[in-house]
């Protein structure tokens, strides 16, 4: 019995030391730009860009090969934001691309069958029900991505834009680069 935990532990430390070489013998270094788009995208996961989810996304603009201006959920200040981070121009919305208001699914629970289609489109988990169940939506994990009104049979699913509050209202300023003018510096002197 002894001779066997020896065998089984000696074997955890050689396959333990086996795969720590390995990741640092084969370690890839990843694109830190890519990582700080990344950061800058709203993580809806929603595809409205063209692409599969924020990170490839944020990879295709890295290398260059998509522009700024392809995320709905992110907005105009999504774009103010990803061109400061990149020192480029900000462009407006391109293509059929167009910024949404901040919405949030709602599902009839009258008229939903419970055929879990909304459930399984979600990127978020933000519906929840059981098979042959009403669904109903969390609104807080709710991202606005619209993905679950597609796949639905019976169109129980609408998207309501999410009315300004005192509780989410946020301050729409516009940003200006703050630069002393010539004549400003010359007076101070």
């Amino acid at each position: 019995m002894l001779n066997a935990l020896l065998v089984m532990a000696g074997i955890a430390i050689v396959l333990g030391a086996v795969l720590g070489y390995a990741a640092i013998k084969f370690h890839v270094e990843g694109n830190p730009l890519v990582d700080k788009i990344d950061a800058v995208l709203p993580q809806t996961q929603c595809g409205q860009c063209g692409f599969p989810g924020c990170k490839p996304y944020a990879t295709a603009i890295a290398s260059g090969e998509a522009n700024i201006n392809k995320c709905p959920p992110g907005g105009e200040e999504g774009i103010q934001k990803l061109a400061s981070l990149l020192g480029v121009d900000p462009i407006p919305f391109g293509g059929d691309t167009q910024p949404k208001p901040k919405s949030v699914a709602i599902i009839d629970e009258n008229t939903c069958i419970g055929c879990t289609l909304c459930i399984q489109a979600c990127p978020v988990d933000a519906i929840v029900g059981a098979a042959k169940q009403m669904h109903t939506v969390v609104a807080s994990e709710c991202t606005g991505c619209e993905l679950c009104v597609a796949p639905c049979p019976v169109d129980c699913i609408i998207m309501k834009p999410i009315e300004e509050k005192i509780s989410n209202w946020k301050w729409k300023y516009p940003v200006y680069a703050l630069t002393e003018s010539a004549a400003t510096a010359g007076a101070a002197r």
